[in-house]
């Protein structure tokens, strides 16, 4: 049985070891060279820290996919509009982990009062990805051809978009300051 719930310190060496995998050998992630678990840790922190949901999939006590929501943008417009990312660990790619993730996902970022989800999938022959949020409710809203260069060829970033709660139909909270 499959159990969601948020990351703790004790999940980032398998956190980093899914990742690492995903960044050496695939075109999901435009890193080149995989983070160390030093620098996984830097930004697990920050993320929790701005309190942002960060979610592992575990199976039998072994952490097996990760997702986590960050902000879309640095400047304060952004606030209500945040960037998902989902990795499962290669052996257990197919088997519904990532559509739980986002889904627990969703709801979390939803529950905080989020309005707005960006899904930024690298390299558009990412088709699973791109039908794993199309299936959540996103709607694809465009392709950035060749912005990125990876294993000897110009990838593609195809952006999907996907409303929190209720979206834009209400006015948005109060301005800061």
């Amino acid at each position: 049985m499959t159990h969601i719930r948020p990351a703790c310190p004790a999940d980032l060496p398998a956190i980093t070891a899914i990742y690492g995998h995903h960044v050496a050998t695939g075109r999901a992630s435009f890193e080149i060279s995989p983070p160390p678990l030093e620098e996984m840790q830097r930004r697990h922190a920050a993320l929790v820290a701005a309190g942002m949901p960060y979610l592992v999939a575990e199976v039998d006590g072994v952490v097996l996919g990760y997702a986590y929501a960050g902000a879309y943008r640095p400047r304060i417009a952004y606030r209500d509009t945040v960037e998902n990312s989902i990795y499962v660990a290669a052996d257990s790619a197919g088997k519904g982990l990532g559509r739980l993730l986002l889904a627990a996902l969703i709801e979390a970022c939803t529950a905080i009062g989020l309005r707005q989800m960006i899904a930024v999938v690298g390299d558009s022959a990412n088709v699973a990805s791109v039908k794993l949020h199309e299936a959540a409710g996103f709607r694809q809203v465009g392709v950035l051809r060749s912005v990125g260069r990876k294993h000897g060829e110009w990838l593609d970033s195809v952006l999907l978009q996907r409303a929190l709660g209720e979206g834009d139909t209400t006015p948005p909270r109060a301005e800061p300051g």
